[in-house]
């Protein structure tokens, strides 16, 4: 039996199937694919770009195989993708669930930064268990329906906050655990972690295996924090994730004291660093300082090319000069590890958004021009966020692996990246799931929902 691509509508052949006439980018190919290093012509082809024509055999759940086209037996079930990308699903690694969906509730007034954590601490007493449960279950069936397999999501933790929000990710740990990684990440400023109640949430986290995060802000006691949230982090064995010169300001340069501070503590998780956006605006010497550091203490980076372009630089009645995403060729250039990711959405940090791993890519290649060549640039939103949550699977197409992938009707990149990709199919070990996102009108009643938290 053979499935061809206008009728995906259609169930999929069973547990075992092939797919054949398939396009795979090369960098989301695990280089221990044997069929990988035999290129064919299609990959050394003009305007090719770095695809590789296959087919490949689904089995149980898992890729079995991926080897040349015409490879698929005759009397095999299989689906003719008609010369269609396959990815693997896509790894989200930094989100705010916890925020998202308030925009009806409470929008940002003027889109700049102040004003939106204005209107966050504004919205904030709406925060009761229910309430959370359902706008953060909301964006993780956005997160599924699009094909995103893990998600880090940052909480707001101070005070009570704390208990709530971790109750709320527990239960849904639970909830999603065989369809999406939940990982959680603490948010605080760092001062909080002087105190007793800092040292509290430390211990909090560590009980559900979270990893420890704030927004290191520039001032005077900032070494001395930094010092306070790595030792807690290495004694409690926690990883850790900071909110890092989320400015247009080019003295913001906490980059690199993060980078310092980890180098002096010898600390062995992984550390992430997110935003960034300071490094846009400093002076090439300054910026390859930075760079430098960042490298030396094996730091990871996020970018958040949509928030970041929609905050950085508002003014009112005047258009911005800065695009406020940090300078993403020049990190890959230095060697360092950078994964692009959805941020907030429909909040007010961000109006928009859907959590869509594929529009992060599209957005992330037009803003920061990633297209001239798009070389491995699909790894900033797979393979590299994969490797810097930690996750046992690699984010890349690899046999053994469970079949989790996007099959896209798009047969290049230039395609895939000029449409939404609405009818995109997703496997979740192998087999199809209902891409239906949730609707927005499931979320009206919660306007009115009565505040059951002060903070």
């Amino acid at each position: 039996m053979v499935i061809s691509s206008p009728t995906w509508s259609q169930a999929l052949p069973g547990h075992s199937f092939w797919l054949t006439n398939a396009r795979l980018p090369l960098a989301l190919v695990d280089p221990t694919v044997p069929y990988r290093t035999t290129l064919p012509a299609l990959a050394a082809a003009p305007f090719s770009e770095n695809l590789i024509a296959a087919d490949v055999a689904i089995k149980a759940g898992q890729i079995e195989a991926i080897a040349p086209v015409g490879t698929a037996p005759a009397d095999a079930p299989q689906v003719n993708l008609a010369q269609g990308m396959v990815w693997p699903c896509f790894v989200d690694s930094h989100t705010h669930l916890d925020k998202g969906q308030i925009w009806n509730r409470t929008p940002n007034p003027d889109g700049t930064f102040h004003q939106a954590l204005a209107a966050v601490n504004q919205d904030s007493p709406h925060w009761h268990r229910e309430d959370l449960y359902r706008r953060m279950d909301f964006g993780l069936r956005c997160s599924y329906a699009h094909g995103t397999r893990a998600v880090r999501t940052h909480f707001d933790a101070a005070g009570p906050l704390a208990a709530l929000a971790l109750d709320v990710i527990q239960t849904l740990q639970k909830e999603w655990g065989n369809r999406i990684t939940l990982q959680s990440v603490c948010l605080v400023s760092l001062d909080y972690f002087l105190t007793p109640d800092g040292v509290t949430l430390a211990d909090q986290v560590a009980e559900i295996g979270g990893v420890l995060g704030g927004v290191a802000y520039p001032n005077p006691a900032l070494e001395q924090q930094l010092d306070r949230v790595f030792t807690l982090a290495a004694e409690r064995g926690l990883d850790l994730d900071f909110h890092v010169d989320e400015s247009l300001n080019p003295d913001d340069q906490v980059l690199r004291q993060v980078a310092q501070a980890r180098m002096r503590h010898d600390f062995q998780g992984r550390v992430v660093c997110g935003h960034c956006c300071a490094l846009s605006v400093q002076p090439p010497e300054v910026l390859q300082d930075m760079l430098a550091w960042t490298k030396r203490a094996e730091l990871g980076i996020v970018s958040l090319p949509m928030c970041n372009l929609y905050l950085q630089d508002r003014q009112p009645q005047r258009m911005p000069r800065y695009r406020g995403v940090t300078v993403l060729h020049e990190l890959q250039q230095a060697g360092i590890p950078v994964a692009i990711a959805s941020d907030n959405c429909r909040d007010p940090f961000y109006a928009y958004g859907d959590h869509d791993g594929l529009e992060v890519f599209t957005q992330a290649v037009r803003i920061g021009q990633l297209d001239r060549p798009i070389g491995n640039w699909a790894q900033a939103i797979t393979a590299t966020p994969a490797k810097l949550m930690g996750l046992s699977q690699p984010g890349a197409i690899a046999l053994g692996q469970p079949a989790d992938l996007v099959l896209f009707k798009a047969r290049t990149f230039n395609e895939l990246l000029a449409r939404p990709q609405s009818d995109r199919v997703v496997l979740r070990r192998g087999q199809q799931i209902d891409t239906t996102l949730p609707d927005y009108a499931e979320l009206d009643d919660l306007v009115g929902l009565a505040p059951a938290i002060s903070t």
